[in-house]
């Protein structure tokens, strides 16, 4: 896909100044990595000719362009998930991502295909927020407090295989970004409905958690209680635990967490007319103020239809970001935060270690495989065949 130069964003001032608040981090470096050396590309190209339809190469929307193009196909995790257990006569799958995305691939695709991470260290702080030890003893205090038998728990796409595991072991479900409502009803109605008495336990993410619960089910922030792994009981009460019907993990996302109430401000100050639109995995206030909120999938598909003119300040990860802005240069697209970077750990999957991965593959040998563990992976795809089985649309996060 050939990308057209893109306009300044207007608010793309990255790098300047300091914010020490909860969830904001420090200063963030200015400038996205530069191109690699085009030789690179041409190197790539030829590893991918070379192995033909053995190899498939998933790109997730957040990485940077000259992976991208590389890519068989591009969407979200779970998408791309889905699309590598479409393709069971590639007996290689390069998942340009990060590392609970290529666990999924690995338990949703077959036996006979292995899954690749080009580098190892592309992660996702979010997912490493909830540790399976962390979350078993959570459960162990739900139990002595006795509300665990009221309790199911919903885990976000984004988590590790071993939490997704736990999901499926306690008769829980995952989610997605597009079908948390969903899947919140579904938890609910198995403890009395969503005008009961019954609780979610919502992994790792709070923001997606409390967002679904007041934004889309139209209920109480002060139904919520944050569980925070590192506090006693979580820093929670057992009254607390038992007037509770959604336990939120304080877990969120390094990049949508950032985004700010002064931020959606200053976008309708200085662009005029502008819509604003975010992931939910933003933090309530800011999503309350936006004008769109959904998925990746849906920012996309929403800046598409959207008519030429159409000025658009957008809460989601600067790769992405600055693609829309490439490929609807009718529309104005600017980035909604001044002080935010891109998602450092996707950005791990560059094309040096991407030429390293299929070059290795042209030579007979598997770099970096990603293997869940057998029983890990029975009962992660349990909690994945549960949300395979909700209604409406599961292909997005």
């Amino acid at each position: 896909m050939t990308m057209t130069p893109a306009a300044p964003l207007p608010l793309l001032v990255l790098g300047q100044g300091r914010d020490l608040h909860s969830e904001r981090g420090v200063e963030c470096p200015g400038d996205l990595p530069s191109p690699s050396d085009p030789d690179l590309v041409a190197r790539a190209r030829a590893a991918k000719e070379a192995l033909g339809d053995k190899v498939f190469v998933l790109g997730h929307h957040y990485q940077r362009n000259e992976v991208i193009e590389l890519a068989d196909v591009t969407g979200d995790s779970f998408k791309l998930a889905k699309e590598a257990a479409a393709r069971p006569d590639a007996p290689w799958i390069v998942f340009c991502g990060v590392h609970f995305m290529a666990e999924s691939a690995d338990i949703l695709t077959s036996d006979e295909q292995t899954v690749i991470l080009p580098d190892l260290a592309a992660g996702c702080s979010m997912a490493d927020m909830a540790a399976i030890a962390q979350v078993e003893d959570c459960w162990d205090e739900l139990v002595a407090a006795g509300v665990a038998d009221d309790t199911v728990p919903v885990t976000y796409m984004n988590s590790s295989a071993a939490i997704k595991a736990f999901t499926g072991r306690y008769g829980g479900t995952i989610c997605t970004s597009s079908n948390a409502r969903t899947a919140l009803t579904w938890a609910l109605d198995r403890t009395g409905g969503v005008d009961g008495t019954g609780k979610v336990l919502f992994l790792p993410d709070q923001h997606l958690g409390r967002n679904t619960w007041a934004r889309d089910l139209g209920r109480s922030l002060d139904d919520c209680v944050v569980w925070d792994p590192h506090r006693p009981m979580g820093g929670l009460t057992v009254e607390q635990l038992r007037d509770a019907r959604m336990i939120l993990w304080r877990g969120h996302c390094s990049v949508h967490g950032r985004f700010t109430t002064e931020a959606v401000a200053a976008a309708r100050a200085e662009i005029p007319g502008v819509k604003v639109i975010v992931h939910p995995e933003c933090r309530h206030e800011v999503v309350e103020l936006a004008d769109e909120v959904g998925s990746t999938e849906k920012i996309i598909q929403t800046i598409a239809a959207a008519p030429a003119g159409t000025a658009w300040a957008v809460g989601t990860e600067l790769n992405l970001v600055q693609r829309l802005a490439q490929m609807f240069p009718e529309q104005r697209i600017a980035f909604l935060e001044k002080n935010v970077c891109y998602c450092s750990t996707m950005n791990r999957i560059d094309l040096p270690h991407l030429v390293w991965a299929l070059e290795s593959l042209v030579e007979g040998r598997v770099v970096n495989p990603i293997r869940v563990d057998e029983q890990v992976a029975a009962d992660a795809r349990r909690a994945l065949d549960q949300m395979l089985a909700l209604p409406g649309e599961t292909s997005k996060d």
